[in-house]
């Protein structure tokens, strides 16, 4: 009997590999579409734009400075950065942040990147947008306990910020303000972008930047109904819902007495209704919810599963969507913390 040609045998071998690759392709591009469909996006590259506020060189400059400036703070002492740390992911990883006089914050910080994407800032989403939220913390009494009186003046006090304010604001008759302060910050943080995780690679077309496991919890992301709440390029941050849309959470999670975007509308229908957290790096934010007591993100996910869609997710599906999350981890800005400008006998001392 003659035998076959070796190339015939080595082409029939290949065939069902050949055939196994192109339905994996074919699966890969369905489930890609998916997401897209359900208002999954990349995170983009390029500076953003931000309403009423164009984004110059000079005001990011100078908002980095502000962000990283404690005398922003009555105390001197809390700066952006101290709840919003650029090293640990944008947030301070802490329950509740420390504020004046180690008075302790009500809710958990969010994490500062990427918060130019969110339809508007803080849990309860009273700020319109970054320029708007940048004024919060500074004035409130229980973070950096200041008022914007006294910025103008420690600002106008260093002949430096008087020189940057004004090359950043050209041709106003008083640059050195506290809206523009507010301005050059939310400049600064617009640069705050974590673009590249391993899932936007995939919505760009790479199959092989998330793994077997993350793919089948990216499915079970979107099967579960978890897009409902967390779509866009966020993930998240641009709706209210209420924390406990089936079954509310325990007092530990749910604190009774935050009730959350009710403090702002005063509508009975918006009590204990938040903005849907954002999920971009969420595996480096920890602790998770608006009260930041809950550490790990497998159980954050089974909370979500029994409170948002009144499912209890197996062990099995809560490890499969928390590896998916995990994907949602992007490239980190590299900031370059920046000298400060020099005090004058004009600046205001601390009130510890």
């Amino acid at each position: 009997m003659r035998s076959k040609p070796r190339s015939i045998i080595a082409a029939g071998a290949l065939l069902p590999i050949l055939l196994t690759a192109a339905g994996v392709q074919a699966d890969d591009a369905a489930l890609r579409e998916k997401a897209k469909s359900v208002g999954l996006e990349p995170v983009p590259y390029g500076l953003q734009t931000v309403k009423d506020n164009p984004v110059t060189r000079e005001k990011i400059d100078l908002g980095r400075m502000l962000f990283f400036d404690p005398r922003l703070s009555a105390s001197g002492v809390i700066s952006c950065n101290t709840c919003h740390n650029l090293g640990t992911g944008g947030d301070d990883n802490l329950p509740t942040s420390v504020g004046h006089g180690w008075q302790k914050g009500p809710r958990n910080s969010p994490t500062v990147l990427n918060a130019v994407f969110n339809a508007a800032q803080f849990w309860d989403g009273r700020a319109e947008d970054l320029k708007e939220q940048a004024k919060g913390p500074i004035q409130a009494g229980v973070e950096m306990a200041n008022d914007p009186e006294q910025v103008v003046v420690t600002l106008n006090s260093m002949p430096e910020y008087v020189e940057r304010f004004t090359r950043a604001f050209p041709g106003e008759d008083e640059p050195v303000s506290f809206d523009n302060m507010a301005k050059a910050i939310e400049a600064f943080e617009v640069t705050l972008v974590t673009p590249n995780a391993p899932f936007d690679q995939f919505l760009e077309g790479n199959d092989g930047a998330l793994t077997d496991a993350q793919k089948e919890g990216l499915e079970l992301f979107i099967s579960k109904g978890c897009t409902a709440c967390h779509s866009g390029i966020n993930l998240g941050g641009q709706s209210y819902y209420p924390f406990g849309l089936i079954k509310r959470p325990g007092a530990e999670i749910l604190p009774p007495e935050d009730k959350g975007r009710y403090r702002v509308t005063k509508t009975a229908s918006d009590e204990y209704v938040f903005r849907a957290a954002p999920l971009r790096n969420i595996a480096i934010t920890a602790p998770y919810f608006h009260s930041g007591e809950i550490w790990d993100l497998e159980q954050a996910v089974a909370v979500m599963g029994t409170a948002q869609l009144g499912a209890k997710l197996t062990d099995e599906e809560v490890t499969s969507i928390t590896g998916f999350l995990e994907t949602l981890t992007g490239e980190q800005p590299d900031v370059v913390y920046p000298a400060l400008p020099v005090e004058t006998e004009a600046t205001p001392k601390p009130k510890l």
